[in-house]
């Protein structure tokens, strides 16, 4: 069966102007980091895309090396956009990335222009796309001259490959400097995507104060802290979780038993909001207008659904974020 998006698919989303910028992005974006790679199941991926999109997530954000195996999250998206949403490709913002390990030899990593463009235009390749909306830097490259990976990112722009550009995981000195160099060069730096949780702040140190000087719009990944800020671990580790397991995101040494007090301290303060600890913590990230968008992954749709629900109350009085405060700061 052919698939239709819901006609009401904007309605309930909210959608923040990103920076100076006139793109807006919906509060809550989906990563194909894990689970729509070549070892996952297609059409759970699918139907992950096609229900985001109905809740009006227009917004998909992706790398070359995402997966597993490396590049086979973008070939399985190309899939799912040539089946189901080509017909919506000017309604859809597309994103991928480049500086990570992605094939061998000194041109497969890191941030010089032979490698920025040729994972770019490899990229553009497995989607089956003539462009993406947004293409970052994905970390800082220590040996190469900054101006050398802006300079990518620019013509990037400038030869029709990518509409905007970003960076992810700068520091707030490292994210000044480029966005200076890219305003000289006459594209400015619309993005950067940095990790951020009530369990990780380190954006609050200065980098969200740079994003504001320099008019940079921000969204954040691993906001529920790879799974930690959820339901999941309130009793412990599950076998089948991330942390029970072998994952990137999580390991046991991170929920020692002063950890899951937090956690069950807050899932406390969730549901006084009438909350899910999960929406709770996606709509801490959001508050205050000062993040564009919250990043989240899922393994299933009701992930999705349930994540979009943290929209419906995204106030904080002073007294729950003293709180949340006061949760955070105990110690062992």
């Amino acid at each position: 069966m052919t698939y239709a998006p819901a006609s009401g698919r904007y309605a309930g989303m909210r959608y923040n102007r990103t920076g100076r910028s006139g793109l807006k992005l919906p509060a809550v974006s989906l990563g194909l980091w894990h689970n729509f790679g070549g070892n996952d199941r297609l059409e759970n991926g699918r139907a992950m895309v096609r229900r985001a999109f109905d809740l009006g997530i227009t917004h998909f954000d992706l790398a070359n090396n995402y997966g597993p195996p490396p590049g086979s999250a973008e070939e399985n998206f190309g899939r799912i956009l040539k089946q189901d949403l080509s017909a919506y490709r000017d309604e859809l913002i597309l994103s991928t990335k480049a500086g990570y390990y992605m094939w061998e030899g000194p041109y497969g990593e890191w941030g010089s222009r032979k490698q920025v463009l040729s994972s770019l235009d490899q990229s553009l390749k497995r989607m089956g796309v003539d462009y993406v909306d947004i293409f970052y830097h994905h970390r800082p490259d220590p040996d190469t001259p900054l101006e050398e990976t802006m300079g990518a990112l620019d013509h990037a722009v400038r030869s029709g490959k990518a509409l905007y550009v970003g960076i992810s995981n700068y520091s707030a000195e490292q994210a000044r400097e480029a966005s200076r160099i890219l305003k000289r060069l006459g594209t400015p730096c619309l993005i950067h995507q940095p990790s951020y949780s009530m369990f990780n702040r380190w954006i609050e140190d200065g980098l969200q104060e740079v994003l504001v000087e320099e008019g940079i719009g921000s969204i954040v990944f691993s906001p529920l802290a790879g799974g930690l800020l959820s339901d999941r671990y309130l009793n412990g580790v599950p076998s089948d979780s991330r942390a029970g397991g072998p994952s990137v995101f999580l390991n046991q040494d991170q929920i020692t038993e002063s950890r899951l007090a937090q956690i069950r301290d807050l899932n406390g303060l969730a549901q006084e909001r009438g909350q899910s600890l999960a929406g709770m913590a996606l709509a801490w990230t959001l508050r205050g207008g000062r993040v564009t968008s919250a990043l989240i992954g899922a393994s299933r749709v009701s992930q999705i659904e349930d994540n979009v629900k943290a929209l419906d109350n995204l106030d904080f009085s002073e007294a729950e974020l003293a709180a949340i405060d006061r949760i955070l700061a105990r110690k062992d």
